[in-house]
């Protein structure tokens, strides 16, 4: 889009930030540049945990059509995002990447809205961090409001098989989806920014056919209702507890849309540690995440 003549002194970053240099394409493809459309279909018989509650109706995603593609295209947390270029002088001269894959390098992911894109990209990201250095920490930032299912475990279960361990964080929400991946990090690193908030609650989804089809869909449904709190409870069971207890803890909360802070999901057993400013005196889990 061309600015107005008017702008055009105004806005010279700005139209280097949306068009980044054409030689910097094969670094942005081989660091995992996201995707700018996430709205490919999504199946309406599909389990999901979209963050938009158990028939409260009360959704914390924006509404999605009979065929799975967002109603309201500007609801699309990442298309039409102009995504910041980080320019850095080496001694063969300038290099230019997006900001994400200049943090991949430093072993740090983020992970937004959990559907097929992105989940493909983000364990892609994991194995490869994986090939550079099978023991060096790999730091998955979660801002989140759910997803699919399959696509958030192909996530856990890319997280649980590489060698290296994955620190998780929350800032902001990690809803749904996102408060299991959260969970499923290292066990004493799991941590959260103080005004973060988790959710969790029991998998949604929707069927239409035959009866047949109808039960087949409820029957899967309730599987993964069965594995996700499996997930749960293999991570956030509490000292002392057994696991069969944390087990009937997590059956009875996510029958709703269960709301905590970070304290409280500490004391859930969600997070193990939460953290307010990094190498902060006295807080206490600073020192862990640097």
């Amino acid at each position: 889009m061309t600015p107005r003549t008017s702008m055009s002194r105004s806005l010279p970053l700005l139209r280097r930030l949306a068009t980044p240099r054409s030689s910097t394409a094969p670094i942005s493809r081989a660091f995992g540049f996201l995707p700018n459309d996430l709205s490919s279909p999504i199946s309406d018989t599909q389990s999901q945990l979209d963050g938009r509650g158990s028939g409260s109706g009360s959704g914390l995603y924006p509404p999605i059509s009979s065929q799975g593609v967002f109603e309201d295209p500007a609801a699309n947390p990442v298309a039409g995002t102009l995504v910041p270029i980080v320019v850095e002088q080496t001694a063969r001269g300038e290099r230019s990447y997006d900001i994400y894959s200049r943090l991949l390098r430093e072993r740090v992911i983020f992970l937004g809205p959990v559907h097929d894109n992105p989940s493909t990209l983000l364990t892609a990201q994991l194995l490869f961090l994986e090939a550079e250095d099978s023991t060096k920490p790999i730091k998955l930032y979660i801002n989140s409001p759910g997803g699919s299912v399959t696509a958030g475990l192909a996530i856990y279960d890319t997280m649980q098989y590489i060698a290296p361990p994955v620190h998780t964080f929350c800032l902001g929400m990690a809803a749904s989806m996102g408060s299991l991946l959260l969970a499923g990090g290292e066990p004493g690193h799991r941590y959260a920014l103080k005004n973060s908030t988790i959710m969790i609650h029991q998998p949604s989804g929707g069927a239409r056919g035959q009866a047949t089809d109808i039960a087949l869909v409820a029957k899967e449904i309730l599987r993964n209702r069965s594995v996700l709190t499996d997930i749960y409870a293999d991570h956030c069971t509490r000292p002392g507890e057994q696991k069969a207890s944390a087990r009937d803890r997590f059956e009875t909360a996510l029958e709703r849309d269960y709301y905590m802070p970070a304290e409280e999901a500490r004391e859930f057993g969600i997070v193990d540690k939460i953290v307010e400013r990094r190498g902060k005196k006295g807080d206490e889990g600073a020192k862990a995440a640097e």
